[in-house]
C-alpha cells in the first residue's frame, strides 16, 4: 500500500523526517524517498529500491548529506516517489498514498489541456503520482489544484505537497487511509501512522477529516479547506495492515484485534475440545489472545516468525516466493505442537495459500487437529480504494474461485447470500474452503462484530471487501 510522513520544522527536520518515514516500513516494500528544502540549495530528493534492503539501511548516508528544515517522505508500494515538479504554481515536492481507478480517462483529460508528456513510468504506466500533479497544475493554486484532484480521481488519494514556504497535506476524499498531525516545540509533523512521531518527542495534535486539506509550518497548522461529513475508513487497516501501536479515528489497533478475538470467543462453539490459542504471527497474535482471554483456552506460540534476515512476507513481487518466504519464516517449538489440539487466528484468508501450508507444517510437527478462526469476514471483493494486494482479479480470492466453480457466470448475482453469515451458501461455501484447506473446523468473524470491534459507526468504515457495499 505505501505510507507518508512529512516534517516542518525551525532546525534541520532530516533526523525526524528518516525515523518517521522507517516506520512506515511494514506499509510498502517496494521504493522509499525522501525530499527536503533548504533556503540555500533549494529541493533534495533520494530515492532507494527497497526490496532486498530495509529502508534504514538504503538511506543512511542520504541523511547524512541531505539538510532542509522540511521535508517529506514515503514508502512505497508502487511508484517511486517523492516527485519534484516545476509548474505555473511554482516549484514543489509531491507524494500520495491511494488508488487511482480513472486513470486512463485522467491522462487524456490532461492532455486535452494542454499536459504534453509525461517523464515518470513505473512498470509501464505512468506514474501515479506524477498524474496527480498533473491534475493540481491544472487549477490557479496549489489548494484549488488538491481540491480538484479529490473531485477528480476515482478511488482514493491522500496527498503531501512539500514547497518552499510550508506543506500542504490533503487527506483523501472519503478518508479511506489516516493522516494524523503531531507537535513538540519548533515542529509539526504529519504522518500515515499515529505512533510514528512518539519517539520523535512529538505529541497528538489534529487527526485530518476526510478530504480535509492543511497547510503546515514550523509554526503554525492552519485548516484551508475543512472536512467532509461523509467517512468510509478501511476497516482493513484495523484488522492486518495498521501497526499494533497505531491509532485510527481514536481507535487503537492493538485494542480492536483483542476485541475480535473476544468477539470471536463469544460466539464460538464450545463443543470443540482444544489445547491451546495460537495466532499466527505477528498480525494474528492480539487476536488470539483476546479469544483466549475470553474463552479461557491456554494462548501459547507453538511456532515463532524469524525475522532477522525475513521481516515481512511481501517482500518478494511474486506470489510463489512470498508463500516461501511465510514458510520459512515459521519454526516450530514441538513440545507445544505435538499431540495438541489447537485453534488457530489469523488476520484473513486471502487466497488461502499461506495458510494451509501453515497448516500442514503444524500437521507435520505433531498437531492433532488445527481448528481456524479468520479474524475478519470471508474476503469476497478485491479492494477498489488503495493498493493493498498485487492481485490482479477476484478470482485470486480463495471464495471467489469456490463460487465461480459453484455458480458459474451467475456467481456475481448470488454474492449477497455468500456474504450472510446466516445462509446456506455462506455454510456451504466455509465448508468448502475447511475441506480444502484441512482445516478441523473453520468459523470466520462476522462482519457486525467486525464493526462492534472497532466501536465506530458502521456508516463511517468501508466494509467493501466483505459485502461489496461501497
Amino acid at each position: 500500500m505505501g505510507g507518508v510522513f512529512g516534517v516542518a520544522s525551525s532546525d534541520n527536520c532530516i533526523t525526524d523526517l528518516f525515523f518517521g518515514v522507517d516506520y512506515h516500513s511494514h506499509l510498502g516494500t517496494r521504493r522509499g524517498g525522501l525530499a527536503v528544502y533548504n533556503a540555500e540549495t533549494g529541493f533534495e530528493r533520494a530515492i532507494h529500491n527497497i526490496e532486498n534492503s530495509p529502508f534504514r539501511t538504503k538511506f543512511e548516508h542520504d541523511v547524512d548529506e541531505m539538510q532542509g528544515n522540511m521535508g517529506i517522505g514515503c514508502i512505497s508500494d508502487m511508484e517511486p516517489q517523492p516527485l519534484l515538479i516545476q509548474s505555473h504554481l511554482g516549484s514543489y515536492a509531491i507524494t500520495t498514498v491511494g488508488k487511482i481507478n480513472n486513470e486512463k480517462e485522467l491522462i487524456q483529460e490532461a492532455f486535452k489541456n494542454g499536459h504534453i508528456h509525461f517523464m515518470e513510468m513505473s512498470g509501464g504506466k505512468i506514474n501515479a503520482t506524477e498524474l496527480v500533479g498533473a491534475i493540481i497544475s491544472q487549477a490557479d493554486s496549489l489548494v484549488e489544484g488538491l481540491k480538484l484532484a479529490q473531485e477528480k480521481i476515482k478511488g482514493s488519494m491522500t496527498i503531501l505537497l512539500l514547497t518552499p514556504e510550508g506543506i500542504y497535506i490533503s487527506r483523501d476524499r472519503l478518508g479511506r487511509t489516516p493522516a494524523i498531525i503531531g507537535h513538540k516545540d519548533g515542529a509539526f509533523c504529519v504522518s500515515f501512522e499515529s505512533f510514528a512521531y512518539i519517539n520523535l518527542g512529538y505529541t497528538d495534535y489534529k487527526e485530518l477529516g476526510p478530504g480535509e486539506i492543511v497547510y503546515v509550518t514550523p509554526e503554525s497548522v492552519e485548516t484551508v479547506s475543512p472536512a467532509c461529513e461523509k467517512m468510509r475508513i478501511c476497516s482493513f487497516l484495523w484488522v492486518y495492515y495498521g501497526y499494533p501501536t497505531s491509532s485510527y479515528e481514536g481507535v487503537g489497533v492493538e485494542e480492536m484485534r483483542y476485541n475480535c478475538g473476544k468477539l470471536l470467543a463469544q460466539r464460538d462453539d464450545h463443543s470443540i475440545d482444544v489445547d491451546i490459542v495460537a495466532g499466527v504471527p505477528d498480525s494474528g497474535i492480539a487476536h488470539a489472545i483476546g479469544y483466549a482471554n475470553e474463552s479461557g483456552i491456554p494462548y501459547a506460540r507453538p511456532f515463532i516468525k524469524y525475522t532477522p534476515t525475513w521481516p515481512r512476507s511481501f517482500m518478494p513481487t511474486t506470489q510463489s516466493q512470498r508463500n516461501l518466504i511465510a514458510r520459512m519464516k515459521l519454526i516450530p517449538v514441538h513440545s507445544l505442537i505435538e499431540d495438541r489440539s489447537l485453534l488457530l487466528i489469523d488476520d484473513s484468508i486471502v487466497r488461502g495459500t499461506q495458510l494451509r501450508e501453515t497448516t500442514e507444517f503444524l500437521y507435520q510437527s505433531g498437531a492433532k487437529e488445527v481448528h481456524v478462526r479468520p479474524a475478519c469476514p470471508p474476503l469476497l471483493y478485491g479492494c477498489k480504494y488503495l493498493n493493498f494486494s498485487r492481485s490482479k482479479s477476484d478470482l485470486d480470492l480463495i471464495t471467489r474461485r469456490i463460487i465461480r466453480e459453484w455458480e458459474g457466470d451467475n456467481d456475481v448475482n448470488v454474492l449477497g447470500e455468500y456474504a450472510d453469515p446466516n445462509s446456506d451458501r455462506y455454510a456451504a461455501m466455509l465448508e468448502e474452503i475447511r475441506k480444502r484447506q484441512n482445516f478441523t473446523s473453520l468459523r470466520y468473524h462476522r462482519l457486525d462484530d467486525l464493526i462492534k470491534s472497532i466501536g465506530i459507526d458502521a456508516c463511517q468504515v468501508c466494509t467493501y471487501c466483505f459485502n461489496g457495499v461501497e
